[in-house]
């Protein structure tokens, strides 16, 4: 009985566990049912909306600038060579390298033994030259009064024989008397020949006496000229460079001495693209005077010169491209030679443009424009200049219009956005970092310390930086710069 009460037992919770999956399996089948056969229930979706800093577009005339590097150059540069040779006997304490010298000052001079000798020479010989000369006058005039004197001898002679005849004619002179006095006429004719003759080859004397000290001169000339080229002076004012001359040296004729350069014409040559040179062009395709102005950065100190472009390069280097340009440099205070610089040229004006960062022009040559309710729509523009960070465009309908600043990939036509403009960023944007240190008493010290030992330093730039440590605000860039050199 009890084995059968507990297989009952068994069975009874064995049918109660079936029927309850059962239930169960129901339930489950008829809630999947109802999910499936129900309607979907989407939640409400919000429209996102995008920040974006926006500049109203202003149709202006703007000037571009053209941004290249150049290199500082002087005008005038004189290679100082020797032009006779020699030892060096003599030189001048201004001669080396970045001596200031002024024109005609005395740089050196070249033992000028031998070519003093050749102009004693040449002297002498002008002087023999002019006694020759005058010994010549001297005998020009002997010849001319024996020559008056063998014509009125002439004369008389033929009065002679003529009275001869005459007596003759009268039965008074004899035929020999006459014939004697025809004979001494005759001599008498002969001999003013023979004077005239000696009269010839004393001017001929006299003309070949000027030609010997026409050479002669010319001979001493070209001996003072050699006697000359034994002092080397100063052609210009300027500083000399490359100074390789000693006293006591022994030179060579056309040897290089030293390098003077013009200082104080300066100018610079850059080296631009073909379609940059197009745009600097007037209207007879010649460079137009337009403004420059060069800049080079030293120690956190900007130097600045302006000038005027004045010419190009007759042709195109072989290897090169472009164009090289010069421009003539008013005051450079502080160039030198050789100095790379940043030039900046400024373009003539262009009407009718838009200037706009260059983040706001997309790779298709469209910008977003903002529309009715704060969407965006593309419009199609032409790119006329790039100016650094800036663009300057023309488009339909771009003009009063609100630009977005950058682009982005989450921007595109009908997007809406919400718009900062001008005035919205200027009162949430951070303030500008600070330009301007002052500076503590010791820090300031030790700064111009630094500077003062600096020896590399030029002068013009080392006394422009002092005077700046010496405001009551330094700029931070310099201040930077000097310690990063000074180690701390």
């Amino acid at each position: 009985m009890r084995f059968l009460r507990q297989s009952l037992t068994g069975l009874f919770l064995v049918s109660v566990t079936l029927a309850l999956l059962v239930f169960a399996g129901s339930l489950v089948r008829d809630a999947v049912q109802d999910r499936m056969n129900a309607e979907p229930r989407m939640p409400p979706q919000r429209e996102r909306v995008f920040a974006v800093n926006v500049d109203l577009a202003r149709a202006e005339t703007v000037a571009p600038v053209l941004t290249a590097f150049g290199q500082i150059q002087s005008r005038r540069t004189l290679d100082i060579r020797a032009a006779a040779s020699g030892t060096v006997i003599e030189l001048s304490p201004d001669f080396e390298e970045g001596a200031q010298v002024q024109a005609g000052d005395l740089l050196l001079r070249i033992d000028p033994a031998d070519a003093q000798s050749a102009f004693d020479r040449a002297q002498s010989d002008v002087q023999d030259a002019e006694a020759d000369g005058r010994e010549a006058t001297r005998a020009l005039g002997l010849a001319e009064d024996e020559l008056a004197a063998a014509r009125e001898q002439a004369d008389l002679r033929e009065r002679a024989f003529q009275r001869q005849v005459d007596l003759e004619q009268r039965g008074v002179g004899t035929a020999a008397a006459v014939e004697t006095a025809e004979l001494a006429a005759s001599s008498a004719r002969q001999a003013v020949l023979t004077r005239r003759q000696a009269l010839s080859t004393a001017q001929a004397r006299v003309d070949q006496a000027a030609t010997r000290l026409d050479r002669a001169r010319i001979a001493m000339a070209e001996a003072q000229r050699r006697l000359n080229d034994t002092e080397m002076r100063a052609q210009f004012d300027g500083s000399l460079a490359d100074v390789t001359a000693v006293q006591g040296g022994l030179v060579s004729t056309n040897e290089k001495l030293a390098q003077l350069v013009d200082d104080t014409a300066l100018e610079v040559a850059l080296r631009i693209s073909t379609p940059q040179y197009a745009r600097l062009l007037d209207d007879d395709g010649r460079l137009a005077p337009l403004p420059v102005t060069v800049t080079l950065n030293v120690m956190g100190i900007g130097l600045d010169a302006t000038g005027v472009l004045t010419r190009d390069s007759a042709a195109v280097g072989e290897g090169q491209t472009g164009r090289l340009i010069f421009a003539r440099l008013d005051q450079a205070r502080g160039f030198k030679p050789g100095d790379f610089v940043t030039v900046r040229v400024t373009e003539p004006e262009i009407g009718d443009v838009v200037r706009l960062p260059a983040t706001s022009l997309a790779a298709d040559g469209t910008v977003l424009v903002l529309v009715e309710d704060d969407r965006l729509t593309p419009l199609p523009v032409a790119l006329v200049r790039r100016q650094g960070d800036d663009v300057l465009l023309r488009g339909d309908g771009l003009a009063g219009s609100e630009v977005v600043r950058e682009r982005s990939p989450l921007l595109g036509e009908g997007i809406k956005v919400r718009p900062l403009r001008s005035d919205d960023r200027g009162a949430q944007a951070p303030p500008d970092s600070q330009t301007m240190l002052e500076l503590t008493e010791d820090r300031r010290a030790r700064l111009m310390a630094y500077v003062e030992a600096n020896s590399a330093m030029p002068a013009e730039i080392k006394s422009s930086i002092l005077a700046r440590l010496q405001e009551p605000q330094v700029p931070a860039q310099m201040v930077e710069r000097l310690e990063s050199r000074m180690g701390g």
